[in-house]
């Protein structure tokens, strides 16, 4: 058929067409139309999806943060006790906790969406700094690939994923900035970093750079600039400020960590930075930074630079008194996955013929890499489950803490009758149970018992199976029908 018979063939409207309203797409045409809403929208189905099958609940301090969300909506913020202070999930548990029960489970699908989203965040920019010529593309996608994959390997990564940590979205946060930054989308590059700093203040010195580049490069965004700073100040300062004894009260929060290092914090900062990773992956790190001195790749040396920098205020914050946990470098450790992904696509691209001995020395290079990872990923797959066996028991012993307490009168004559006691590490759990502030909820036992005031101990049993409620120094004749 000639291409005049094809181009002169009418087209028939449809009825859309007609009332001249434009035509409907289906999900797949939508998802190719607008690739970030596909993806965000297939992010969420498999969180809620993962959520669902690991059967876990959030750690200590979520449960705290979904408690700074209902006690905002009640007016009854306090923000003293542990956890310390964050705005990043304070954004999200405040809107979350207008559905009641629910503010639970919207968190966890949130958090865990976001924290998958670093799996993409670190493919493209590992995919766009492989530079591969457009016959070795593949390189590019197995670079993408390295670094996805890797960064779901840092060591107990999972397990901050499924206890609905934030440090996985700070993490995400922090790629998708640097994404932005790479594709020359400075809005959304700079309020991506405000997002990361409000989860972590090692994040800071990096937007306060980029903030400066932009209001001296571009002052249309001077507008923008200093509303992001003045977000930061009132979110991280201005909330404590009302809810605490201090504006500072995450400073002197962290200040009382029993997990800060102990010894030569130098050397104890670094300790724990090179376990966030394999040595594989650093190694491969180390050949990207060489691709970055040789060519002089800025964006290279840049990344090489922010883990640098970032591992440097760790340690500042270490002789400081704060816990330098492994945790709070993640980012850090996700920017050398991302370089050991660029290495392997660089190492692909860059030879003329693969067959060629550079060519064969490459792929020989790359499969050492990969398979040098796998025992590694064994090895965490393997703690993973046996986390996840302890999770799901300690979910059932969450699940059934409601019940127990329905069956002795409920959360309203439990806050009546006294202090709630109870084991710290469900202290936040408890709190959130009760719809009452974190710093109501005690957990001293032995001067408390020895006290007059009333209490209600609520005590988990150490083989995961129930809880124990013992009322102590009652003096209202309902409260003396708890349990004694």
């Amino acid at each position: 058929m000639a291409e005049s018979t094809i181009a002169s063939t009418p087209v028939v409207a449809g009825p859309a067409a007609a009332r001249g309203e434009p035509p409907r797409l289906g999900p797949a045409a939508l998802a190719r139309r607008h690739p970030a809403l596909g993806m965000a929208l297939g992010l969420l189905v498999i969180s809620v999806a993962l959520v669902r099958w690991a059967g876990t609940r959030p750690g200590f301090d979520p449960y705290g943060w979904l408690v700074w969300g209902h006690q905002t909506l009640t007016l009854a913020l306090d923000t003293n006790a542990a956890p310390s202070w964050k705005p990043l999930p304070y954004l999200f548990t405040v809107p979350f906790a207008i559905v009641g029960h629910y503010q639970l489970w919207l968190w966890m699908f949130a958090s865990c969406a976001i924290a998958l989203s670093g799996v993409v965040f670190a493919g493209r920019i590992a995919y766009r700094l492989t530079a591969a010529p457009r016959e070795r593309r593949w390189a590019a996608w197995v670079a993408a690939v390295v670094a996805g994959a890797a960064l779901l390997a840092i060591n107990n990564y999972f397990h901050y994923v499924l206890s609905f940590q934030s440090d996985p979205m700070i993490v995400a946060l922090t790629l998708a900035a640097i994404d932005c930054a790479l594709s020359g989308r400075r809005r959304w590059a700079f309020w991506c970093g405000v997002l990361a700093s409000l989860g972590r203040p090692e994040a800071w010195p990096f937007l306060g750079l980029y903030g400066l580049w932009l209001w001296r490069t571009d002052p249309a965004m001077r507008l923008m600039v200093a509303a992001g700073v003045g977000v930061l100040l009132a979110l991280w300062f201005g909330i404590p400020a009302i809810s605490s004894r201090s504006f500072f009260v995450a400073g002197d929060n962290a200040m009382a960590s029993g997990r800060a290092i102990m010894g030569d914090r130098f050397t104890g900062v670094l300790r724990r930075f090179a376990y966030i990773s394999a040595t594989p992956i650093e190694l491969a790190a180390l050949v990207a930074l060489g691709f970055g001195i040789v060519r002089r790749d800025r964006a290279i040396l840049a990344l090489a630079g922010i883990v640098a920098v970032w591992v440097i205020v760790e340690v500042a914050f270490a002789y400081h008194g704060w816990p330098a946990l492994q945790r709070y470098m993640f980012e850090a450790g996700a920017l050398v996955i991302v370089l050991a992904g660029v290495a392997a696509g660089r190492l692909l691209s860059a030879p003329r013929r693969l067959s060629a001995p550079p060519g064969l020395l490459a792929v020989g290079l790359v499969a050492l890499l990969v398979g040098a990872l796998v025992p590694t990923a064994v090895h965490r797959a393997r703690a993973e489950h046996r986390d996840l066996r302890h999770q799901r028991a300690r979910t059932a012993e969450i699940n059934n803490l409601p019940r127990v307490l329905g069956r002795v009168g409920g959360r309203d004559l439990i806050n009546r009758c006294g202090e709630p006691l109870t084991r710290l590490e469900y202290q936040t759990t408890l709190a959130w149970t009760l719809h009452r502030n974190v710093s109501a909820i005690g957990f001293k036992y032995r001067p408390a018992i020895h006290s007059t005031r009333p209490l209600v101990l609520i005590t988990p049993y150490p083989t995961h199976t129930g809880w124990k409620l013992q009322a102590l120094h009652q003096r209202a004749a309902d409260c003396r029908s708890l349990p004694h």
